[in-house]
């Protein structure tokens, strides 16, 4: 990790405690709707592109997933019912200490997201690290999100650094398929809910339980 001069964070499930807050929204919005999907289906896609996670999801309730009525009305159900639960969202244990540490250390940090401006703004607000913060993406800088890897190379270009001197912190799989093949690095934390061995499946050469667990045992803030 010494040659490492940029940390590139996703945010949901990694900085924030969001990720089960968007399954109940998406599992209300469908239901609203009169579909029906498990849980865990939702949980499996959560920090996927938004259009790809909506369109599987209908096909697995037995819908049309080329319906764009219905695909439009399920993320704007969604939006609505994760809106009402934002002002519930807590920081995930060592968050922003991690954040400190990775600017204390020299490390540009990027915030690497492709979360929707109104949902950047709420979890920007909650997480006041904008301080600490050297640059940011959003959903307007992209036409598709992970595990598309054009938000992470966006995020290398307003790093300034190359693959090599990069790290994407994740909590999903998404994060590392989109990030690996661009050879930037990846570190794992289980606080989104998927487990280090999938997680290290995608692509992360580390796995931690939290942001806390990580800032306490990764040798990048050794």
């Amino acid at each position: 990790m010494s040659r490492v001069r940029a940390v590139l964070f996703d945010i949901d499930g990694t900085l924030v405690d969001s990720v089960y807050d968007h399954v109940t929204a998406w599992w209300s919005a469908f239901r609203r709707h009169g579909l029906s999907v498990p849980h865990s289906e939702i949980h499996a896609r959560i920090g996927k592109d938004g259009s790809l996670l909506v369109a599987e999801l209908v096909e697995i309730a037995g819908g049309d997933r080329d319906d764009e009525d219905l695909t439009s009305a399920l993320a704007s159900a969604h939006d609505e019912l994760y809106g009402d639960r934002v002002g519930e969202l807590t920081v995930l244990p060592g968050a922003r200490e991690l954040v400190r540490a990775s600017k204390d250390r020299g490390y540009t940090v990027v915030l690497a997201t492709s979360a929707p401006e109104h949902e950047l703004t709420a979890l920007r607000a909650l997480l006041d690290v904008d301080d600490l913060v050297d640059a940011v993406t959003s959903s307007e800088d992209v036409e598709t999100a992970k595990p598309d890897g054009t938000v992470v190379d966006i995020a290398l270009g307003r790093a300034r650094v190359p693959a090599s001197a990069a790290v994407m912190i994740g909590d999903a799989t998404w994060d590392f398929l989109a990030a690996s093949p661009l050879g930037v690095r990846g570190i794992g934390v289980s606080s989104g809910g998927i487990g280090a061995a999938e997680l290290r499946e995608a692509g992360a050469d580390e796995t931690y339980r939290d942001a806390l667990d990580l800032l306490e045992h990764s040798p990048l803030y050794a």
